[in-house]
């Protein structure tokens, strides 16, 4: 980071002196980063006003989530789905994120059974029974995003799907639980590919969590597979998603014409869960 004078205003925007707030923890990270051989990036740390704005917006987001699972059923597009979810957003004084966000033409992502990620909301997608269905929602509340998606399932599912999507949430538990400081990205992908794998499934990685906060997609990118005690290390105040995607056959991904859904290359079932974590003193608080 660039040089900064004691008596200077802090980097992070706080308004107090340098010396007061985020001095002592830099020269910390300094020796940290010559230890490891790597920046760590000083945006990936929040401060405590950015914290309570996160957690404002993580707020919302849950109880969209919430809204959504109360509603969700066979019969119901996934057109309806997107304006329960835009509409919520707007009514509580927020922006649904990802609502032009590179183009993209709704107001969130709806992915069913082998649709992976990024699934495009349409009047012409019906919901039935025994469906697996991703509802990914991001919201932004006074200039901070707080990101979150669950699978629901829909009516009678098979044993196959079913299994799927409780191991899928069992993989972000576990990935949440390496979080504290001084683990690493590496031990929470670790977590997560174990425990997939021991059950037959596959981890995607071609898309994986993110930085978080003051924009949509921030450092460090948070990949789900990964070996104990590499990758970056975590430090207090770091938020990112945790979002494990899993599969019941190959791990690979394709995307369609419209340049957005991912799909299962072999048309197998995909499950996610996704929560917003921000790193504390002593291990995680889940924000979402």
């Amino acid at each position: 980071m660039d040089k900064i004078n004691r008596n200077d205003l802090c980097w992070c925007g706080s308004g107090k002196k340098y010396k007061k707030c985020h001095m002592e923890q830099d020269e910390f990270i300094t020796k940290l980063e010559a230890k490891v051989g790597y920046e760590i990036p000083r945006e990936s740390i929040k401060s405590e006003e950015d914290i309570e704005g996160i957690r404002k917006s993580c707020k919302l987001t849950h109880e969209i989530l919430d809204m959504v699972g109360e509603r969700i059923k066979a019969g119901i597009t996934t057109e309806e789905i997107n304006k329960w979810v835009h509409d919520y957003t707007v009514e509580h004084g927020a922006y649904p994120a990802p609502l032009g966000y590179h183009g993209f033409p709704k107001s969130t992502c709806v992915s069913v059974n082998e649709v992976v990620c990024h699934g495009i909301p349409s009047e012409d997608k019906i919901l039935k029974d025994g469906d697996i269905v991703n509802v990914d929602v991001t919201c932004i509340l006074d200039g901070y995003y707080g990101d979150s998606n669950r699978t629901y399932i829909i009516g009678n599912a098979s044993k196959e799907a079913e299994d799927l999507v409780r191991v899928a949430k069992e993989c972000l538990d576990l990935g949440i639980e390496q979080v504290k400081p001084y683990n690493t990205l590496g031990d929470i992908g670790y977590a997560i590919q174990s425990h997939a794998e021991s059950h037959g499934y596959s981890v995607v990685y071609d898309y994986g969590g993110h930085g978080i906060g003051n924009e949509f997609h921030e450092e460090p990118f948070v990949p789900h597979l990964g070996k104990k005690g590499e990758g970056m290390i975590l430090l207090p105040n770091m938020v990112f998603t945790i979002e494990p995607m899993i599969n019941v056959g190959k791990p690979e991904t394709t995307v369609l014409e419209d340049e957005w859904t991912a799909i299962t290359t072999d048309g197998a079932l995909s499950a996610q869960w996704e929560h917003t974590i921000r790193v504390t003193e002593k291990g995680y608080e889940i924000l979402t």
